[in-house]
């Protein structure tokens, strides 16, 4: 179900709780949320359609990629970079790296490690920092 964007800083500010295998319909409206924006959003974490699970979802381009209870466990290549976001206004400056490795689990529940850069990587960041409840 396409649900709608949350913009309530006090909400996204929070810390979301783990994921578990029983989070399918959150993954199911992060798809169709993410499709009914996908002229405007390469990616989603769960807060920001309304639930505090720690879930994420990333435009690929010929697919998108489904990561539970994602953790970084490599980064490299520091830089600044400027971003926008459906839930706030404006464009805001952050840093990113270049290179990141990721720990998840995928959309059936299984364990990946996985390791991607450039705008892949940047836009992973910014949907984990959701997670977290860091507001760029």
């Amino acid at each position: 179900m396409v649900k709608p964007i949350i913009k309530d800083v006090m909400f996204l500010g929070q810390k979301s709780e783990p994921a578990t295998a029983d989070d399918r319909q959150i993954i199911t409206d992060l798809q169709d949320t993410l499709k009914a924006h996908r002229d405007g959003c390469v990616g989603m974490a769960a807060n920001m359609v309304g639930y505090k699970k720690r879930i994420i979802i990333v435009s690929m381009g010929f697919a998108d990629l489904v990561m539970q209870n994602p953790v970084i466990k490599a980064k490299s290549g520091k830089y600044e970079a400027e971003e926008s976001c459906l839930s706030l206004t404006g464009r805001r400056k952050t840093e990113r790296y270049q290179n990141i490795e990721v720990e998840y689990f995928d959309i059936s529940f299984n364990k990946q490690k996985q390791k991607f850069s450039g705008y892949a990587a940047q836009i992973i960041q910014h949907e984990m920092d959701h997670l977290e409840g860091i507001i760029i």
